[in-house]
């Protein structure tokens, strides 16, 4: 256990002897303070506290508690956004010009008034810095060059937005609502600009305080980054120039705790407040004890198997429909998946706007068997799958190679860690791969651009979706994506979803397994602590203790 948690909570509650030593010499912690509410979570792929930047589930998570955006996702009907920062806002005629109009009397928690102008800065530097994230804005036709006139303030109180075609306003307004798009503190974020010298890659002759804002904090959320040590704890206090509902809690600290067993021990000892990484042996333990209680919540993001189109026996159509008949979907979700995932074959998660609760297919080997033959494979083939070692994925992998086997089709597992697996994913160098795939930001889009999308097929092409990963060259439901794009009806829009999903789920090179469910194991006196349908919507504001 890290001794950062003792250093925090030594400053939170005075004179307490906070740290006691446990067998073997490990730290052992007290039990938390009433007034702070303690989360063991992984938080080691945290890399910028930058919103500008920070592209990591763990990031999203703070800046969802501690940033304001001018609209955020309406948690009792997901496919639609509501108002944060954002009074009301309009949308012209020709579907190209946004204005939105601030609530009155804003402040950021330096105590300096949110303006128009603050908003117009946020989308300069997210632009002009163009880190990872920056794409969401970017696809709306802003650069560095149009950027000053695409976004800014018409005066103090309203923020102006022009996009480059008459999209689908849910679109526009679902890109806005994503981590990128928070607000920072101009005056704040300006006094801490670092000089650059221009280059080729990078042309501006400041930093746009990037460097500073890694660690620091210039936001207005309902708490305030107070602390961020790399892979040891992220530390938020109460922001009281929050405009809404206060926190309940005075603090909140994530803790880095990678091991799922280490955090059911701790919580099990009051030593934090929510478990967060649990595996189903240790969610199931907690589930059993009278102290605790578990949560869940469907998050954005699907597991899956994609079968590269270079591979001739994998691109042959029947091939392809017989992968999807020999997945025990069952037998994972009462095992390996158990608590953790739910059976769900389409490319759209549950939530987002056109999802199809469809899952048509179950293990049959006999129909696989049919299929193969059709294909002209009757004693089945060899291939490799490429897989991240670790859980759930391995444990998935050795399942489908049980069941493939029963068809006749020999899989080899190939064992590698994140960057070795990406790597050769996103060079089209796989047979199959196994992997998990979320939303960049809660829209239909997100998925239905990478699943149902190819505009370029050939090795050079430059939107590398994960048609593209995978060689399969579908100009017509390219088309079809591009339409669904700039549908302004909603309905419309959802229903030429469900026709992009149905069409990928007969077809498609991609057998989708389970959507993700997230988990928390809790301590019994906690309440009103939920999670959201996305990382960045996992709020602790209403959480208390009793």
């Amino acid at each position: 256990m890290n001794m950062i948690f003792g250093k925090i909570l030594r400053e939170t509650v005075c004179g307490a002897a906070l740290v006691a030593l446990a067998a073997l010499g490990t730290p052992a912690f007290a039990v938390t303070p009433a007034d702070t509410l303690v989360e063991g979570l992984a938080i080691d792929d945290i890399i910028s506290m930058d919103p500008a930047e920070a592209f990591e589930f763990s990031t999203a998570e703070v800046t969802g508690n501690s940033y304001d955006l001018l609209v955020r996702l309406d948690l009792s009907d997901t496919s639609k956004v509501k108002g944060d920062l954002a009074e009301s806002w309009t949308v012209s005629d020709d579907g190209l010009t946004y204005n939105f109009k601030l609530k009155p009397g804003l402040k950021f928690a330096s105590g300096n008034p949110i303006t128009a102008a603050d908003v117009a800065y946020s989308f300069e530097r997210v632009i002009k810095l163009d880190k990872s994230p920056a794409f969401i804005i970017g696809q709306l036709g802003i650069n560095g060059d149009n950027v000053a006139d695409k976004a800014k303030a018409v005066d103090q109180q309203t923020f102006q937005l022009i996009v480059d075609k008459a999209y689908a306003p849910s679109f526009v307004l679902n890109c806005l609502s994503a981590s990128v798009g928070s607000v920072v503190d101009s005056k704040l974020v300006k006094e801490h600009v670092a000089a650059v010298t221009p280059s080729a890659d990078y042309k501006y002759d400041n930093d746009f305080g990037n460097a500073w804002l890694k660690t620091g904090y210039a936001g207005s959320g309902v708490y305030k980054l107070r602390e961020w040590r790399a892979n040891e704890a992220v530390d938020m206090e109460r922001n009281d120039n929050y405009f809404g509902e206060k926190a309940k809690l005075a603090r909140v600290i994530y803790r880095h705790m990678k091991e799922s067993s280490a955090q059911r021990l701790a919580l099990e000892a009051g030593d934090i407040d929510v478990a967060r990484n649990l595996e189903p042996n240790d969610l199931d333990a907690i589930s059993k004890n009278a102290d605790l209680k578990t949560t869940s919540a469907p998050k954005g993001t699907v597991y899956y198997i994609s079968l590269n189109q270079k591979n001739p026996n994998l691109a042959k159509p029947e091939v392809r429909q017989a992968f999807k008949y020999l997945i025990d979907y069952d037998a994972m979700a009462s095992t390996i998946l158990k608590g953790i995932g739910e059976i769900h074959q389409t490319f759209l998660p549950k939530g987002d706007l056109g999802e199809l609760d469809e899952n048509p297919f179950k293990l049959d080997v006999a129909k696989a068997k049919e299929l193969l033959a059709k294909a002209g494979l009757p004693d089945g083939f060899s291939v490799t799958m490429d897989v991240r070692s670790g859980q759930p994925t391995t444990g998935m992998a050795e399942s489908i190679q049980q069941t493939l086997g029963q068809a006749g089709i020999k899989l080899e597992i190939i064992p590698g860690d994140g960057k070795q697996t990406l790597t050769k994913y996103r060079a089209r160098n796989h047979d199959i791969y196994i992997g998990n795939w979320g939303q960049d930001y809660f829209d239909p889009n997100s998925n239905a651009q990478t699943f149902a999308s190819n505009p370029d097929n050939s090795d050079a092409g430059k939107i590398k979706t994960l048609s593209w990963r995978n060689s399969w060259d579908i100009p017509e439901l390219t088309k079809k994506t591009e339409a669904a794009l700039l549908e302004r009806n909603a309905d419309k829009r959802a229903q030429m979803y469900q026709e992009l999903e149905k069409a990928v789920l007969d077809t498609g090179p991609f057998v989708i397994i389970h959507q993700q469910l997230e988990v928390a194991g809790l301590r019994g006196n906690l309440k009103d602590f939920k999670l959201g349908p996305s990382f960045d919507t996992n709020f602790v504001g209403p959480v208390s203790k009793q």
